[in-house]
């Protein structure tokens, strides 16, 4: 499985998003990488849906239809109503063993 945290300079969120990223990972093996970000060219080709972005296997199981890549920050919803820089725990495990996650949403 490959990881990837898709970022802009200096986003507060981003080191959350890693640490959430390997607590939910539990221990199995993956290759998990922080990407800076650093063009809307590059937030398109990539599928960045605002700052972080996290891709398991080159896609965002978060993204909404027909969201628009952005270096924006991203705001992620909890199925609580409350709103995260990061998803929410429960969410991204469940996107990581590969269940739909309809929960959260950004923002």
């Amino acid at each position: 499985m490959r990881i990837t945290v898709l970022t802009v300079a200096d986003c507060p969120n981003a080191r959350p998003a890693l640490e959430l990223v390997t607590a939910a990972l539990g221990g199995r093996a993956a290759r998990v990488e922080l990407l800076e970000v650093s063009d809307e060219a590059e937030a398109a080709r990539l599928g960045m849906y605002g700052s972080p972005t996290i891709l398991v296997d080159g896609t965002d199981p978060f993204a909404p239809p027909g969201a628009a890549p952005s270096l924006s920050c991203r705001l992620y919803r909890n199925a609580d109503g409350t709103v995260s820089g990061v998803p929410d725990d429960i969410a991204l495990r469940q996107a990581l063993a590969g269940v739909a996650t309809p929960g959260p949403h950004p923002a």
